[in-house]
């Protein structure tokens, strides 16, 4: 039996006093893979930060297995990171366990130690006390997947996780996602590379300011409906 861990029930989102998302329903459901795709100002990453309880729907209603924010982390946009804060790749890391030690207090050898090999498994032992600002942007994403682990939670969504990286990067990252996925977690990931998305995303999520289609991805990226969301994106069909 199914299980949803994320319910969106007519959800209609508002975003710099503009309807991004438009009467959106649908579940995402324990264990699976998906990605969310659609032109530029589709309302994808408004999308992920209402399921995160950032901004709050305008209409509609949006259920989460256990509560808002419950065992749920979310990557943000990599523009979103304050590369001018003075702070290591370590202490980022660590930023990611503050929801289980809090804020202020010391870390005993075990949450190092989560913090180490989280930073071994994503090539950045080496880099822990380099500046996040000296990064380069495969170097940051790769620290900020690091943080997402030790978050240790059972629903992730990724917000444009390869945005301004390489193929290597991309690759590397990738396998890391398999692996969430493999231990039956929840991955809910906004892309732009459709070939990425065919080859790895059972499903997906296309959208353009609504849902165009949410099903399983060879369904749902065919021609007919990419060019519905580019459409309806530009105004044509509204």
């Amino acid at each position: 039996m199914t299980e949803a861990v994320i319910e969106l029930d007519q959800v209609s989102i508002s975003w710099r006093e503009r309807l991004a998302v438009r009467d959106i329903s649908g579940a995402f459901v324990r264990g699976t893979l998906t990605a969310i795709v659609g032109p530029n100002g589709a309302g994808k990453s408004t999308l992920v930060k209402a399921i995160m309880g950032l901004v709050s729907p305008v209409r509609g209603r949006i259920r989460i297995a256990g509560g808002q924010g419950a065992h749920m982390a979310c990557l943000p946009q990599i523009v979103e990171i304050d590369r001018s804060f003075p702070v290591t790749v370590y202490d980022l890391v660590a930023m990611g366990a503050w929801g289980r030690v809090g804020a202020w207090r010391a870390f005993d050898r075990l949450e190092h130690d989560r913090i180490e090999a989280a930073l071994e498994l994503v090539g950045m032992a080496d880099f822990s006390r380099r500046i996040i600002g000296t990064l380069s942007g495969g170097q940051l994403q790769r620290a900020l997947f690091a943080r997402l682990m030790l978050h240790e939670a059972d629903t992730l969504l990724l917000d444009e996780p390869f945005a301004a990286v390489d193929r290597a990067t991309t690759d590397d990252l990738m396998a890391l996602i398999h692996d969430w996925h493999d231990e039956g977690r929840t991955v809910i990931a906004v892309l732009h590379d459709l070939d990425l998305v065919r080859t790895h995303f059972p499903q997906t999520l296309v959208m353009a300011g609504q849902a165009v289609a949410w099903c399983e991805t060879a369904q749902a990226l065919t021609p007919e409906n990419l060019h519905l969301a580019r459409h309806i994106c530009a105004g044509d069909y509204l």
